[in-house]
Order: structure tokens, then C-alpha cells, then sequence
């Protein structure tokens, strides 16, 4: 069954709860598959060493998830307007892949959360792309044909999903937040299921 890859990166959990709800939206399509992945914490003891498999959550992420994947959402926090470290040391890596052009044609879509509301998330998801452009995929936002687009007062744009966690993370998604969450799963889910 074509799976498309869900990758995130979440300090707090509020980028894993969108990952899920995204894996929900892909799953809602027939013959379609979410496999979940994260990236490891970096570090700035450069000595120390990240366990093998995380106590908990998804599995950590590695090039064959990328190799094997029809689509990819990608995921992060919004850190000064611009994706978390992880995700980017992660992205460095991808050479060989890159190499391949594996990624080349298929889709992608972009997700993150922020403490306030004006916390950088469009400028994370613009950032986010870049990457996904040097791979030769296809980035999906959200029309604004998805009515909790406009409905909104929380997170979401038409660059992709947003939540806003609030300064102690202690705001849930709410349901237009959820909604959008699950439209972009399934659009992208769609039109990975076209391009196969």
C-alpha cells in the first residue's frame, strides 16, 4: 500500500498532535497509508549520543523512509520564524537521496505550530519548502475553498496547516485548527494517489 511519509519534529507535542491528525486525513483515502517518523533532539554536547529508537512517539526517520515514500508532510515548530535544528540537520543529510532525485515529481505539504499567533509560522512553512524544492517535489497548500480557512482565528494558512499552542502550551487544536489538519492530509494523500 503507497505510503505517504509524515515527518515532524515536536519539543512540546503540539506539532506531533497535527502529525496525527494529518496521518488521519491520508488514511481517510482509500489505499492509502501515514508512516509517521520524527527526527532525533540535537545537542550541543557533541559527545552525546541519541538512543537507537525514542522512549516514546514515532520512530526516528531515515533515508529509506524517504526513498520509499509517494508523499511527504514535513513538520515543525516554529523557531524564529524558520524550522527546528533537528529537521534541518536531518535535511543536510539527504544527499544521497537528492542524488537519486527519488523525491523528484511527487508531492509534499508543510505544517507548524507556534506559542503566539504571530510566531513566524508563514515564514516557517515558506523555509520548510526550500529543501523540498532542491528535491524536485510538488508543494500543496490549503485553497481557500477549505471553509475553516476563513473561519479560523487560530492557525492556518493557505502555505499549509498552523496551530497556535499559547506561551505555556497549553491551548489543543481546536476544530477549524483539526479540520485543516485533516484536508491537507487527505489533499495530499489525493494527489499522491493520481501521480502513482
Amino acid at each position: 500500500m503507497p505510503e505517504i511519509l509524515v515527518l515532524y519534529y515536536s519539543r512540546d507535542g503540539a506539532v506531533q498532535d497535527m502529525a496525527r491528525q494529518i496521518a488521519r486525513g491520508i488514511e481517510s483515502i482509500q489505499d492509502m497509508q501515514a508512516r509517521l517518523r520524527t527526527v532525533p533532539a540535537i545537542s550541543d554536547n557533541i559527545e552525546q549520543k541519541q538512543q537507537a529508537v525514542p522512549d516514546q512517539g514515532s520512530p526516528y526517520v531515515t533515508l529509506d523512509d524517504l526513498d520509499e515514500c509517494a508523499g511527504l508532510a514535513l513538520g515543525s515548530p516554529a523557531y524564529f520564524g524558520n524550522m527546528a535544528a533537528p529537521l534541518k540537520y536531518f535535511f543536510d543529510s539527504t544527499t544521497p537521496v537528492w542524488i537519486t532525485g527519488k523525491l523528484s515529481g511527487k508531492p509534499a505539504a508543510l505544517f507548524t505550530a507556534s506559542s503566539t499567533q504571530h510566531g513566524g509560522q508563514e515564514s516557517t512553512l515558506l523555509n520548510m519548502m526550500v529543501p523540498l524544492l532542491h528535491h524536485g517535489m510538488m508543494i500543496l497548500g490549503l485553497p481557500y475553498a477549505e471553509a475553516a480557512l476563513e473561519n479560523t482565528s487560530m492557525g492556518g494558512s493557505p502555505y499549509g496547516a498552523s496551530h497556535i499552542s499559547g506561551a505555556k502550551h497549553q491551548n489543543k487544536l481546536d476544530m477549524n485548527e483539526k479540520t485543516l489538519c485533516l484536508a491537507l492530509g487527505k489533499r495530499l494523500a489525493e494527489t499522491a494517489k493520481k501521480l502513482l
